[in-house]
C-alpha cells in the first residue's frame, strides 16, 4: 500500500485546486491507500511537510500551479522523495511538457500506476541571493514583465490573463542589452527576451523553447532580439506554434551552464514567479546551471 501526501494550494487557479485534492484524495483512498491532505503554508513552511512526508516513505502530490510545484520540486529532489502532480493552476506548462492530464480524475490514474520517471531541474543563483530551484524555465526582459502583469489580473477569466498581459508588456516594451555566456561562449545581443529553458512550455501553452527535453542534462537558450512593438505583436501566435525560432533574430543555444546579464538591468522570472533583477552588464553574472536527473516524477 502507498502512501500519498497531498500538499495542496487551495486558491490557484481560482480555487480549483481544493476541489482537485478532494476529488484525488477520494479516488486513493478508494483504492485502498493512506492519504494526508494538508493547504500549503508557504515556501518557508512546506521544508518540514516534505521531510516528513519522504520519511514516511509517501509520495508528495502537489495540487498547484507551476509556480507552487517549483517551490517544492527542489526539496523533494533534495531529500530524495518522488513527487505526484495534480495540475490545478492558470498555466500548469510543467505538467503540460510532462504529459500529465488536467482532469483530476486522469491525474488521479497516473499517481495510481504511473512510473517514477527522472527528470531535470534548474538552479538559479542571482548574485547576493540564495540558489534558488525550479522546474520549466527562468527568464528575462519582456517575458519577465509580462509574469508581473499576469500577477496583477487574477480578476480576468484564466483564457485571457497570458495573452493580455503578453500584449500589455510588448505595447510598454523598451530593449535591453544582453551578454549571455553558455558553457563560457558569451556574446551580446539587443533584445527583448532571454529564456534558459528546462521545459519547452511557460505561459499557457507558449512553445517558447520547442526543442527542450526535460531529461537530456541540457538547457535551451532562446534569445529573442529587439523588434518593432508592432512586428513582436504580429509574431506573438508563432510562439504557440514553436515556428517563432525559424524567424530571423531569434537564436537558439544549448547548454549545462547560462550567464546573463543585462543593461538597463530587467526582471528575471521563474515558473510565473519573481526571481529577481539581472544585474548590470560589468557586475557578475546571474547563473542558471541544470540539474540533472535531479527529481523522481510518477508520470504516465
Amino acid at each position: 500500500m502507498t502512501g500519498y501526501t497531498l500538499l495542496v494550494n487551495p486558491v490557484c487557479g481560482g480555487g480549483r485546486g481544493a476541489a482537485a485534492a478532494e476529488s484525488v484524495a477520494r479516488t486513493l483512498r478508494g483504492a485502498g491507500h493512506d492519504v494526508t491532505v494538508t493547504p500549503t503554508p508557504g515556501v518557508a513552511g512546506t521544508h518540514d511537510l516534505v521531510d516528513d512526508a519522504v520519511a514516511r516513505r509517501d509520495v508528495l502530490v502537489l495540487v498547484g500551479g507551476d509556480g507552487t510545484l517549483s517551490s517544492v520540486a527542489g526539496q523533494v529532489a533534495a531529500r530524495g522523495g518522488t513527487l505526484g502532480i495534480v495540475p490545478a493552476g492558470r498555466g500548469n506548462d510543467f505538467a503540460r511538457m510532462l504529459g500529465v492530464p488536467t482532469a483530476p480524475a486522469a491525474a488521479a490514474e497516473v499517481l495510481l500506476s504511473g512510473s517514477p520517471k527522472t527528470v531535470d531541474l534548474l538552479q538559479v543563483t542571482i548574485p547576493g541571493g540564495e540558489p534558488r530551484v525550479i522546474a520549466g524555465s527562468a527568464y528575462s526582459g519582456l517575458d519577465a514583465r509580462a509574469g508581473e502583469i499576469v500577477g496583477s489580473v487574477r480578476w480576468m477569466p484564466v483564457q485571457l490573463q497570458y495573452p493580455y498581459a503578453a500584449l500589455h508588456a510588448i505595447a510598454t516594451y523598451r530593449p535591453a542589452r544582453f551578454r549571455v555566456a553558455v558553457d563560457g561562449d558569451a556574446a551580446e545581443y539587443t533584445g527583448s527576451s532571454v529564456v534558459v529553458a528546462n521545459s519547452a512550455y511557460y505561459g499557457n501553452g507558449m512553445k517558447i523553447a520547442p526543442g527542450a527535453v526535460v531529461d537530456d542534462g541540457l538547457l535551451d537558450v532562446v534569445i529573442i532580439e529587439a523588434e518593432s512593438r508592432r512586428k513582436l505583436m504580429r509574431s506573438l501566435p508563432k510562439v504557440y506554434q514553436g515556428a517563432h525560432v525559424h524567424m530571423p533574430g531569434v537564436h537558439v543555444r544549448r547548454g549545462r551552464r547560462v550567464e546573463v546579464t543585462a543593461a538597463p538591468q530587467v526582471s528575471m522570472g521563474g515558473d510565473g514567479e519573481p526571481v529577481g533583477r539581472l544585474p548590470g552588464l560589468a557586475q557578475p553574472p546571474a547563473v542558471v546551471e541544470v540539474l540533472p536527473g535531479a527529481l523522481a516524477v510518477l508520470l504516465p
